[in-house]
């Protein structure tokens, strides 16, 4: 082994966290990630609306670079969890804890947003990495990143 390569093994020190700490951790990304997808696709479907009136399936597969068939399957979870009302080759619109929650994504992902520019990440960088952030970051930690963010 090389020097640099033992020195990086040393510098992983493992994990001494209880193990239900531990899990309790890694449930918790796990359901920020089952949560991503619904929390991107209300925050596109108010963007839309707002943009143009309403939302057409059509424009949100293009926003996701993705199929139509990938969005209906999405689509139909957001409806059955109460977060969008749609009716078949017509526009989506968010119910009221849809746009709840848009509203709550968007204000999470601005606070990451402008905290990452305050960093001195380029607007670009920091809009691409704001939209992974903001769906697994703490309320404590969002508070303190807009604490940082707002300062003078």
């Amino acid at each position: 082994m090389t020097d640099q390569t033992s020195q990086a093994s040393d510098d992983l020190a493992p994990d001494s966290r209880a193990p239900e700490a531990q899990a309790n951790g890694f449930a918790t990304v796990r359901e920020a990630r089952r949560n991503e997808l619904a929390e991107d696709y209300v925050e596109l479907i108010a963007d839309l609306i707002h943009q143009y009136g309403e939302a057409r399936p059509v424009d949100i597969a293009e926003r996701f670079g993705v199929r139509a068939p990938t969005v209906t399957k999405t689509l139909n979870r957001l409806a059955r969890e109460g977060l969008i009302t749609r009716e078949k080759y017509r526009s989506v619109f968010l119910t009221e804890a849809g746009r709840t929650l848009a509203q709550e994504c968007r204000r999470r992902h601005e606070i990451v947003l402008r905290f990452l520019i305050r960093l001195g990440l380029d607007p670009e960088t920091a809009e691409r990495d704001a939209e992974g952030i903001e769906h697994h970051v703490s309320e404590q930690t969002l508070a303190l990143f807009e604490s940082y963010a707002n300062r003078p």
